[in-house]
């Protein structure tokens, strides 16, 4: 791939995405097969690319796992374009159809939303996930990943290009921006003669960077500030197994857990046991004055900790003194991703599933199942937070819209 200026890149992307319009779900399906076995054709070149940003000495820590390919990688990756291609396609399906009083049939039909904007940062699943998704509902995808991974991204997109390009289909379904510049990303914000919805994902940081400078319409997604609070009546054990799950499995993803709240009635038994099980796997424990009590060497939780999202092996604790203290306090530092209740109280649970205001909301399961591939959908584009369009993991019906379609025989309206 060369460089191109954006508004050719708009242009080429617009211009796809009108052609993809005319492809039937069994080419679409065909292609995405395709698609994983360029994937798994072309693995070593792939890893060669990944192997240079890694190599990078300015690549965060924090990244490292994130940026990582691996051939176990590259076959989920193929195994979950595989998975979209086995889906239903959404596109063309009639939501509802009715007569007026004049006779017009009218039915409520899902189509693509058109050219969507990625933006995302150390992620090359991202990459290949995003173009999946697009391509099955008829969207070209204009792809501006971090420069952490962009040797990585542009394999990716090379292959994933040339499987559309065997197939006859123009590879501008999907591209890559390649200028990295915080400067290009800002004017690729504003494409609104091309861009029909932009997705960032990734930090806090970066979603908020895009709600600021962005002209082209949003969606919201990622940040992942999720808590697990453990009731007076939770199964101790089994929150030991689900805190440790969300927080140690991959500490540097969204749905990772990153705060623990304890009822005061079972913090005295509880705190040492989660504390001890933590710092096995490796994990700082922070904690306010409560849990200092019971665990003196817990180092000092700070007013910013509530509302930091790590991304790494640390864990803030707070003891609370009922639910409604817990419900209180997530509704206040939430990132609206996801949020967990451990308690054999069936109502105590179903309360906190009605009152807390995020995209998922658990009664006795871990945070980590905040997946696209978890919920079914085969690949993600990302985990909605906001509530208009789409909310939690985004799948192929997320990324349509509908129009309403009418057939008349000659009606005019009197």
């Amino acid at each position: 791939m060369t460089t191109i200026d954006l508004a050719t890149l708009g242009q080429n992307a617009q211009t796809a995405s009108f052609a993809l319009g005319d492809l039937t779900a069994p080419q679409k399906n065909t292609v995405l097969q395709r698609m994983a076995d360029a994937l798994l054709t072309h693995q070593e070149t792939i890893l060669a690319a990944n192997a240079c940003d890694l190599a990078n000495p300015q690549v965060p820590v924090k990244f490292v796992d994130r940026l990582r390919l691996t051939p176990a990688r590259i076959q989920a990756m193929a195994t979950g374009l595989r998975q979209v291609a086995a889906l239903p396609d959404p596109i063309g399906n009639v939501d509802h159809a009715w007569r007026n009083a004049a006779g017009l049939l009218i039915a409520k039909q899902r189509v693509p939303l058109g050219v969507i904007g990625m933006i995302f940062e150390a992620r090359p699943n991202v990459t290949v996930d995003a173009s999946a998704l697009c391509f099955k509902t008829g969207n070209a995808v204009i792809l501006r990943g971090g420069k952490e991974a962009l040797q990585s991204n542009l394999a990716l997109v090379t292959t994933l290009r040339n499987a559309l390009t065997a197939a006859q289909i123009d590879p501008n379904a999907i591209q890559l921006l390649q200028d990295t510049s915080h400067e290009t990303a800002a004017k690729f914000m504003q494409l609104t003669d091309y861009i029909d919805v932009l997705i960032p994902r990734g930090s806090a940081r970066l979603i908020q960077t895009v709600l600021r400078q962005a002209t082209v319409p949003v969606i919201e997604t990622g940040a992942g500030n999720c808590h697990v609070y453990v009731d007076a009546a939770a199964e101790l054990p089994m929150a030991t197994a689900i805190v440790v799950n969300g927080k140690v499995q991959r500490p540097a993803v969204c749905n990772a857990t990153e705060k623990l709240l304890i009822h005061q009635a079972v913090a005295a038994d509880y705190l040492p046991t989660i504390v001890q099980a933590l710092r096995a796997q490796g994990v700082e424990v922070r904690g306010d004055a409560a849990t200092r009590a019971i665990v003196p060497d817990v180092i000092p939780a700070v007013a910013a900790d509530w509302e930091t999202e790590y991304n790494a092996l640390i864990i803030a604790i707070k003891v609370v003194p009922s639910e409604a203290a817990a419900i209180q306090h997530i509704n206040r530092y939430t990132t609206h991703h996801s949020e967990v209740i451990v308690t054999n109280n069936y109502r105590a649970g179903k309360l906190f599933q009605r009152r807390i205001d995020a995209a998922c909301v658990y009664l006795n399961a871990s945070t980590r199942f905040t997946d696209g591939f978890e919920f079914g959908f085969g690949a993600e584009i990302g985990i909605s937070t906001q509530k208009l369009h789409a909310r939690g993991p985004m799948g192929l019906a997320e990324l349509t819209s509908y129009k309403y379609v009418i057939d008349g025989d000659g009606q005019v309206r009197a």
